[in-house]
């Protein structure tokens, strides 16, 4: 066996390769195992995913250089944002009251991330990316974690990290179990151009039995993101180009003229998973193998970064004060800050989409009343586009704020009664506060 890392990373997607480059500037041994080659690492295919990046999102790829690696062209500010519902005129509307940011957000592919992130990698000698490398299996004890390739060899590290996609195997084989939602739903992805300018306003539209969501890239052309349910998939993807072409440009009524294919369709199941715990014995979890969210508030992505960002800056303090870079209490501490950010935004998109996606007729209505509600009172405006936004590692979360300034509940309600019930009948885990990472 040889001399042992520090750290391996198995998985070289964007949360693997932004987390080798967080401890570039330390003095660790660092490796990432990934399956693919190495040209296609350098050169990652166009997938058509366009990822919306948040501020802290942008300012830690700033922060490592990846940022610098983007071309100009291939970001795109998101300046507003609306949403609606039906077949409704009404809006609910973002917009960017912030003079000190340029946009809500930004837009940028999801191949163009990965290229920059290796990039930057690549440029560190001290990071070793083992391509080609597929993990048979993973263990740990109190000294190690020990990854098996599936050519018989066998590397030892300080801490494993896993960042090998929503479907983890490495997060199954380590005993660590997950909660997964299919939604029976599929995403049709594309880029079109358009007759109308955008105004660099991203549209979720949220029809009876479908979703169109239009994020906007330079110039007059989109990202276009359709729901469908699963079972009407195929029939999308294999629409003419005349056909596909029409169909979007009267889900949309015109709002942005005539539309037009540019390339290939891409197509995503969409299933949301998040791990249980997202630690164990010299282990942890980050990326889509510790959260995959379901697309429609874009937070996925972002979390990722946040989470990487997060266990490297306890790794960071651990080195400074000589302690050991995978304690279990080091662990917990990643753990316990992510889970607080990650649960709230799980489980609320997981409502909101259920609620935006249901043809009863109650859903119908309360979306309707949801989008006025959230419009016309402004703390609760002001915490979604806070929360859309994210500008602070270090900060609350804007549901955990909301919660945080709630007011006192009246006396006549009887709360200790109802919360010792909850006690009795749900272990602690289970207890809604715990659940949402709000306790």
């Amino acid at each position: 066996m040889q001399q042992p890392y520090d750290v391996l990373i198995i998985g070289a997607g964007p949360a693997g390769l932004s987390f080798a480059r967080s401890l570039a500037d330390l003095p660790l041994k660092v490796a990432v195992l990934e399956r693919s080659s190495q040209s296609t690492l350098a050169d990652p295919p166009e997938d058509g995913r366009e990822i919306a990046l948040t501020h802290l999102s942008a300012k830690l790829m700033r922060e490592c250089g990846a940022w610098q690696r983007l071309p100009d062209d291939g970001i795109s500010p998101i300046e507003a944002a609306r949403v609606f519902d039906g077949q409704s005129s009404y809006s609910l509307d973002f917009d960017n009251d912030n003079e000190s940011l340029e946009a809500l957000g930004y837009l940028v592919p999801n191949h163009l991330i990965r290229k920059a992130y290796y990039e930057e990698v690549a440029s560190h000698e001290q990071i070793e990316i083992r391509t080609e490398s597929v993990v048979e299996e993973v263990n740990t004890d109190d000294n190690f974690g020990y990854v098996t390739l599936n050519n018989g060899e066998v590397l030892q590290a300080r801490l494993v990290v896993a960042a090998d996609t929503r479907f983890s195997e490495t997060r199954r084989n380590m005993g660590l179990s997950a909660t997964m939602r299919d939604f029976s739903r599929t995403a049709i992805v594309c880029r079109m151009e358009h007759t109308k300018p955008h105004d660099q306003t991203a549209f979720e539209c949220f029809h009876y039995g479908r979703t169109t969501a239009i994020l906007p890239m330079n110039g007059n052309k989109s990202s276009v993101v359709v729901t469908i349910n699963s079972r009407d998939a195929q029939k999308f993807a294999d629409m003419s180009e005349a056909e596909f072409n029409h169909n979007i440009e009267q889900q949309m009524d015109g709002l942005l003229g005539e539309m037009k294919l540019i390339g290939k369709r891409h197509v995503y199941p969409l299933v949301a998973v998040h791990a249980n715990q997202f630690v164990a014995r010299r282990f942890a979890l980050i990326g889509d193998a510790a959260v995959g969210m379901h697309p429609v508030t874009a937070h996925g992505f972002n979390l990722g970064l946040r989470g990487q960002a997060t266990l490297a800056k306890e790794i960071a303090n651990a080195i400074a004060e000589g302690e050991d870079i995978a304690s279990q209490s080091l662990l917990k501490t990643y753990e316990s800050s992510q889970m607080r950010v990650t649960r709230v935004l799980y489980h609320g998109t997981n409502v909101v989409v259920g609620l935006f996606t249901s043809e009863s007729r109650a859903a119908k209505l309360a979306r309707k009343a949801t989008l006025r509600l959230a419009n016309n009172i402004g703390p609760i405006k002001h915490l979604i586009t806070e929360s859309l936004t994210e500008n602070d590692l270090n900060g609350t979360s804007p549901l955990q704020e909301l919660k945080n300034n709630l007011p006192p509940v009246p006396d006549f309600i009887p709360v200790a009664k109802a919360r010792e019930k909850i006690e009795q009948i749900l272990p602690e885990k289970l207890h809604p506060l715990n659940v949402l990472g709000l306790k």
